[in-house]
C-alpha cells in the first residue's frame, strides 16, 4: 500500500503544499468519506450532484491524515494538511503511475467483453506460488478504480494483474498507457456495450487499445476473427482457441464434476470450474504462466487452489439439494450462449434456465435476444424460464425447441420454481447485472 509524504505526492502532481505538512505521512487512499481509515489521503471529487469537497473536515475527523483539493473548489481550509491540484482525479492518477513505476512490478493487464474477472482470478491461481501478487479486487478496472488499485501495492509486489474495462472508445487506451503493462490478454469480443460502440467491430477495436502501452507480449481469443485485422502487424501476439490454427489449441475438452478436464498442446488440464469457455479463459492463464516460466505440473498444481469472484458459474446448494448456478453478474448473447453450452455439456437429470435481459444492446436488442433463444435448438436442456422486458424475446425464439415460459416478475419465477427442486436438478441464472437474478437464488438456497 502506497506509503509516502505529502511532498513526494505533492511533487509528483504539481501541486500547492505549506511547507508545514512536507513531511505529513499517508498510506493508503480513500475516494470515500466513508470509508476512512487512520493514515489514509482522502481525495474529493466535484460530482454532476455531489461535491466530496464538502466532506474534507468529516474525513480528516475520521482519521484521514492529508486532503487533495481542487483548485475550483473554492478556499481550502489553512489548518488542514492540503495538497492544492488542478484537478483531483488527474492528480490521483499522476502519483498511482509514479507510484507504480517505483514499486516496479511486472504488469498484467486483462480486457474483454467477458471473462476479465474471471481470467484475472486464474492468472492469480496459477502465479501465486511463485511471486507476490496483487490482482484488481471487484470491478475496480476504471479510470477511478485502476489507479487506486495501483495506490493498493505493496512495495515487494513482483506482479501486478490489472482488470481494464470501458464503455466507450479512448478508455482501454488511457488505462493502457497509464499502467504500461509487460503482458497483455483479451478474453472475447462479445456485445457489451454496443449502444455505445456501435458494432462488434467497434467493440473489437476498442479492445485492441490495450496495446497501447503494452511492451510484450499479447494473448488473445484466435476464434474471432473481428480481432485478426489489428493484430496481423503485431509480431508478439499468440492465439488461444478451440481452432487447430491457434497457437494455443484446445482441444478434448469433458467437464467432469464440478470441473473441466481439456488439452492444450498435448498437455491435460484440469481446472474445478465448468463451462467450456473458461477453457479459453484458463488457457490464457497457462499461456502466461509458461510465458513467465512456470512447468505444466506446476500450472495443473497451482489450478487447484482456483478461488473465482462470486457470481461467475458459482455453485450453490439450493432447497432440496437441487444444485443452483449462478451465473448472474453480468451477461451479453455471446455470455448467454456460453451459459447454454455449459449446462448443455453437464451430467444432471433435469436441466433449467433462468434468462432476463442484456442490457446496453442498442437497436438490435431484440434480434440479439432472438439469436439466444434459437441457440437452445438440439441442446441437452429441459426448460427455460424468462422474466423481463427483452428476455421475452429469447422465449419466444426458444418455444419451437424446448419447454419454455415467461413470467412477469421474478417472484413469479421464483414460486414457479420451488416444487421442481431436488436433488436431480440444476438451474442456471444468467442475465445483466442490472436485473438482479440473485434475488430469485438467494431465495432458493
Amino acid at each position: 500500500m502506497i506509503n509516502r509524504t505529502l511532498k513526494w505526492i505533492s511533487d509528483h502532481v504539481n501541486g500547492t503544499l505549506k511547507a508545514a505538512f512536507e513531511n505529513v505521512q499517508i498510506s493508503g487512499v480513500s475516494i470515500d468519506s466513508r470509508n476512512i481509515y487512520e493514515g489514509v489521503l482522502f481525495i474529493p471529487f466535484k460530482g454532476e450532484h455531489v461535491d466530496g469537497h464538502r466532506y474534507v473536515e468529516d474525513a480528516i475527523q475520521k482519521g484521514a491524515h492529508a486532503v487533495l483539493w481542487q483548485r475550483d473548489a473554492g478556499e481550502a481550509p489553512e489548518h488542514l494538511p492540503i495538497i492544492i491540484v488542478d484537478d483531483t482525479l488527474t492528480a490521483l492518477q499522476t502519483f498511482s503511475k509514479a507510484y507504480l513505476m517505483e514499486v516496479a512490478p511486472k504488469v498484467i493487464a486483462v480486457t474483454g467483453s467477458n471473462g476479465k474477472t474471471t481470467t484475472k482470478d486464474m492468472i492469480e491461481a496459477v502465479l501465486a506460488p511463485h511471486f507476490k501478487v496483487k490482482k484488481t479486487e471487484g470491478n475496480y478496472n476504471n479510470e477511478i478504480g485502476l489507479p487506486l488499485t495501483l495506490c493498493q501495492l505493496d512495495e515487494d509486489t513482483e506482479i501486478s494483474i490489472l482488470e481494464m474495462g470501458m464503455s466507450g472508445f479512448g478508455e482501454i487506451s488511457f488505462l493502457s498507457t497509464l499502467a504500461e503493462p509487460h503482458i497483455a490478454a483479451i478474453t472475447n469480443i462479445g456485445e457489451s456495450h454496443m449502444r455505445d460502440l456501435g458494432s462488434r467491430e467497434g467493440i473489437a477495436k476498442a479492445k485492441y487499445e490495450i496495446v497501447d502501452g503494452l511492451n510484450g507480449p499479447l494473448f488473445y481469443d484466435g476464434d474471432e476473427p473481428l480481432l485478426q485485422p489489428f493484430v496481423q502487424s503485431n509480431k508478439d501476439a499468440h492465439r488461444i482457441g478451440f481452432s487447430e490454427d491457434n497457437e494455443y489449441y484446445i482441444h478434448d475438452l469433458k467437464t467432469i464434476e464440478n470441473e473441466i478436464e481439456f488439452t492444450v498442446n498435448n498437455n491435460i488440464y484440469k481446472v474445478p470450474t465448468i463451462g467450456s469457455h473458461n477453457a479459453r479463459n484458463a488457457t490464457i492463464a497457462i499461456a502466461i504462466a509458461k510465458h513467465l516460466g512456470i512447468s505444466d505440473a506446476q500450472i495443473n498444481e497451482n489450478f487447484a487452489r482456483l478461488k473465482l469472484t462470486g457470481m461467475r458459474m458459482e455453485q450453490l446448494k439450493g432447497m432440496h439439494g437441487a444444485t443452483l448456478i449462478n451465473d448472474a453478474y453480468n451477461a451479453s448473447p455471446t455470455s448467454m450462449k456460453a451459459a447454454i453450452d455449459t449446462i448443455d455439456q453437464m451430467y444432471c437429470q433435469t436441466k433449467v434456465i433462468v434468462f432476463s435481459d442484456v442490457l446496453e444492446l442498442g437497436e438490435d436488442e431484440k434480434m440479439y435476444h432472438e439469436a439466444v433463444g434459437r441457440y437452445i435448438e438440439g441442446k441437452a436442456i429441459d426448460y427455460v424460464f424468462t422474466t423481463g422486458e427483452a428476455a421475452k424475446y429469447i422465449h419466444e425464439a426458444a418455444k419451437p425447441f424446448v419447454n419454455t415460459m415467461h413470467f412477469d416478475s421474478k417472484e413469479a419465477v421464483t414460486k414457479h420454481l420451488k416444487p421442481m427442486l431436488n436433488d436431480k436438478t440444476t438451474v442456471l441464472f444468467k442475465a445483466s447485472r442490472g436485473m438482479k437474478l440473485e434475488t430469485i437464488i438467494n431465495e432458493l438456497l
